[in-house]
């Protein structure tokens, strides 16, 4: 089948959904604020990716530093932790989630750093259920041991002093996936202790405006919104934990442009504690 496409359709997947080495990752996660449980039933065959618990990095152990709310785990945890998914060498994995495309570009950007093949569901689990495609359990493994070996990629995130540098410099544009209301500051943020506002110098690119009822814009459309938000240069995601600015990353990625992501984004910059300046207003 050679490399995925990095944004699939259901028809492709409902296609390739029995293809030897495809797995299918479930990275549903709710958004901030949102008591709504998550589904249990998914695209049949699919795991558990769970950004919220074992997929993100939940204590300083690692001696990497203060954890923030969906950190990237290290290169050996990840690894570790994708092979107890059952993932081998070798394997391509589609992921999607419950909102169409809210958490999945996450978890395709991280199996990106690691060097797997990956690509991510275009609408998600909402587009294969109107496709008439069925639904089963998701499961919290494959039910086999993995030895999938993780490449790292350590330019595919950030930190806040590397997002620092770019927006002093203005040689990389920082984008932010937030909504323009927690942008702008006129609504506050949802994590206590995190400040409102915005990244003096960052531009406001909400992820809903890159794909809209969770489903990507065409590839010319994404175009011209990037080069309105970000010109020629480079692009820096950020948003509120580092969640929906793989969005962004995935826009910039299939339109042939340079990305990383800032791990940590907002609920790192914005803490009351960071000592990182802050602007309000659009």
């Amino acid at each position: 089948m050679g490399r995925m496409r990095d944004l699939v359709d259901v028809d492709w997947l409902a296609e390739h959904l029995h293809d030897d080495a495809l797995v299918v990752v479930d990275a549903s996660m709710a958004p901030p604020g949102s008591n709504d449980p998550l589904p249990t039933d998914g695209i049949p065959g699919a795991v558990r990716f769970d950004v919220e618990g074992r997929m993100s990095r939940q204590s300083d152990a690692d001696g990497l530093g203060p954890v923030g709310v969906h950190d990237m785990l290290a290169p050996d945890d990840f690894e570790r932790a994708l092979r107890d998914l059952g993932i081998r060498a070798g394997d391509r994995v589609v992921a999607y989630d419950a909102a169409g495309m809210f958490s999945s570009a996450r978890a395709w950007w991280m199996l990106r750093a690691a060097g797997v093949d990956a690509a991510v569901l275009d609408g998600g689990l909402p587009a294969w259920l109107a496709a008439g495609h069925p639904l089963a359990p998701v499961a919290e493994s494959l039910g086999r041991a993995g030895d999938v070996a993780v490449r790292w990629d350590a330019s595919a995130f950030v930190d806040a002093d590397t997002t620092a540098a770019a927006l002093e410099s203005g040689a990389a544009a920082v984008l932010d996936a937030r909504s323009p209301a927690r942008f702008s500051g006129a609504e506050p943020d949802p994590r206590a202790g995190v400040r409102p506002g915005h990244m003096p110098g960052a531009r406001s690119l909400h992820y809903a405006t890159v794909a809209p009822g969770g489903r990507l814009r065409p590839a010319d459309e994404l175009a011209e919104l990037l080069a309105s938000a970000a010109g020629e240069r480079p692009i820096v995601a950020t948003c509120g934990s580092g969640v929906t600015a793989a969005v962004v990353a995935l826009a910039a990625t299939l339109t042939g442009r340079e990305a990383t992501v800032y791990d940590g984004s907002w609920s790192d910059w914005g803490r009351a504690d960071s000592g990182r300046p802050i602007a309000t207003g659009d």
